[in-house]
């Protein structure tokens, strides 16, 4: 797992590689394995491998949301407000689970945040992709996951430079 986490990065450029079905399936299943409090679940995913959708997805947040453009695929997450108080982390556990399933598969990710951000126009990202993709009103887009095989490398993470973000016993 370690080796797992060290070696995932925010992927933006993808080959032009479908993702094959039975990996998109396992990464749904492990991401609907995400824990959530109370187990409510108030997260609904939108799995979009629509080219033009994608484009218009990738409009959404500027130089952030391109990755979307060359992305075979993204899963859309979106939770309801209503059903309880934790959404925010609920919606921000799932996606995180989706990156790393994406990761164990050989597939790289990028997280872009719709929630609290704006289009160019000035207009809610997240009301902008739920005209899109015709996701009811009473839910909020979390974040947009480009998923694909990686057109790029990174560096590893230095965790060892890090390590002067953690406490023991008291700040």
């Amino acid at each position: 797992m370690l080796d797992l986490l060290i070696n995932r990065r925010s992927i933006r450029k993808y080959k032009d590689q479908k993702v094959e079905k039975d990996k998109l399936d396992k990464i749904l299943k492990g991401a609907l394995t995400s824990p959530s409090g109370r187990s409510i679940r108030p997260w609904e995913l939108i799995v979009v491998d629509n080219k033009e959708t994608l484009e218009k997805l990738a409009t959404s947040r500027g130089g952030a949301s391109k990755p979307l453009a060359n992305a075979p695929l993204a899963i859309v997450v979106t939770a309801n407000p209503e059903l309880t108080d934790v959404w925010i982390e609920d919606a921000s556990i799932i996606s995180v689970v989706i990156q790393l399933m994406a990761q164990s598969l050989g597939l790289g990710s990028c997280w872009i945040q719709s929630r609290e951000r704006f289009t160019q126009d000035n207009e809610s990202v997240s009301e902008y992709v739920k005209s899109i993709l015709n996701i009811p009103e009473n839910y909020t887009v979390e974040s947009m996951i480009a998923i694909g095989y990686p057109d790029e490398e990174k560096d590893l993470h230095e965790t060892d430079l890090l390590l002067n973000k953690v406490h023991y016993n008291k700040y």
